[in-house]
């Protein structure tokens, strides 16, 4: 009798079993998730800094042109930048970055004008885009101030010997970079995270560009070429990011450039050419970035009235320390010592500099979108041309930015 209701109760169980409708399998698979339209990939954020330079100034004489024109007499609330970013990965292997300033100065007497800063395509070769080309408008890879955005620079203005390679470090060419993943990701982690990095402009860089600096059209049909190699890397607890880069050309000092009277060569045509090394230790909390570079460039020469190529070298130091308090609000006290023995090719009559300068400062980061900036700087500049000749000038100043981030 047990083995009949035994029986009887497998054949229920297998009808059950098998009366079950049979599901379908094109319900149940997962769709296939749409693809993001381009316009769906699109970021924008931005900065805008504004200064004041005249507290505890010294000498209203003491200018730089080459950083923040409103240092001395009239120099009164100053919009360095006013910057919106629009970027984003609009593809697998495409990716696009535009970025313009409202901040710009036509002349001396307008401000606030709109100007491409950098209007770029990158063209990923492999799946992963170790291998890219650059195209368009974007930063010459010279040097890690220069890459490094003003956005997160602890000291106001950039470094005179390797920011006077290229006026406001950007030019139209192509360039290739690579890297591997793992360092582009380290790249961006040093950005993100807060530790001043200069963003990714791979491990190796080979590019070609006109040579006259953003904004402005070629002259002469003889393309400069730039090369970098660097390499961050992990030792214990700390980052330290090694380079050396340089690059060559001929630069055209245009009529609109020199003064009636300064002598110049017949075809304006200049040998221009620099190599630079590089040091950074990231700030964990204690930071050092180090520059120094040589090289060859148009220079004023007032024993002769004429710009002539000269040799060129100068360099920076710059310490730093990272602490956050309870409220996690950040505090970065730094020092910046920087030299610097050569001409300006892109300042009036390729401007002969000697600058020796010092300077103290804090930034404060109450929250991620509010910065603010105090440093004190010492300065002694000589910067010459024909109709500014034998000018010296020394002096100090207590410079205070406000910065907002979104």
């Amino acid at each position: 009798m047990t083995r009949l209701w035994m029986s009887a109760l497998l054949v229920l169980i297998s009808i059950m079993c098998f009366s079950q409708p049979v599901k379908d399998s094109s319900k149940t698979t997962t769709k296939p998730t749409a693809e993001k339209k381009w316009f769906e990939t699109v970021s924008v954020r931005g900065y805008v800094q504004i200064r004041y330079n005249r507290l505890l100034e010294t000498n209203p004489d003491l200018g730089n042109e080459q950083g923040d024109r409103s240092w001395g007499k009239n120099g009164g609330f100053f919009m360095r930048r006013a910057r919106i970013i629009f970027f984003g990965q609009i593809s697998k292997q495409v990716y696009f970055y535009f970025q313009p300033d409202f901040a710009s100065s036509a002349s001396s007497t307008s401000l606030h004008f709109g100007q491409i800063r950098d209007a770029y395509i990158d063209l990923g070769v492999d799946v992963k885009n170790e291998f890219r080309f650059r195209i368009g408008q974007s930063k010459i890879p010279y040097g890690f101030e220069n890459m490094q955005s003003s956005q997160n620079r602890l000291p106001l203005d950039r470094n005179d010997a390797l920011n006077s390679a290229v006026a406001n470090e950007r030019d139209m060419g192509v360039f290739f970079y690579w890297a591997p993943t793992k360092q582009r990701e380290l790249f961006s982690s040093l950005v993100r995270d807060g530790l001043k990095g200069s963003g990714d402009y791979g491990v190796f860089a080979l590019g070609a560009y006109n040579g006259q600096t953003a904004n402005r059209p070629e002259q002469n049909d003889r393309l400069h070429v730039v090369t970098r190699l660097t390499y961050p890397m992990a030792v214990g607890n700390q980052i330290i990011e090694p380079s050396i880069q340089a690059y060559t050309g001929k630069y055209v000092v245009t009529r609109d450039q020199t003064n009636i009277g300064t002598k110049v060569k017949q075809d304006r045509n200049y040998l221009d050419q620099r190599l630079a090394g590089t040091f950074v230790l990231y700030p964990k909390p204690f930071g050092i970035l180090a520059e120094y570079t040589i090289g060859k460039g148009p220079e004023f020469n007032p024993a002769t009235d004429s710009i002539e190529t000269r040799s060129l070298h100068g360099g920076y130091v710059t310490l730093s320390y990272m602490m956050k308090n309870k409220q996690q609000q950040i505090f970065i006290p730094f020092i910046r010592g920087q030299y610097y023995n050569g001409g300006k090719k892109h300042e009036q009559d390729a401007r002969r500099h000697r600058v020796k300068e010092l300077e103290i400062g804090i930034e404060w980061q109450p929250v991620k979108q509010f910065e603010l900036v105090a440093m004190y700087t010492i300065s002694s500049r000589r910067y010459e041309d024909f109709a500014l000749q034998n000018n010296l000038q020394k002096g100090s100043l207590l410079r205070l930015q406000a910065q907002l981030n979104f």
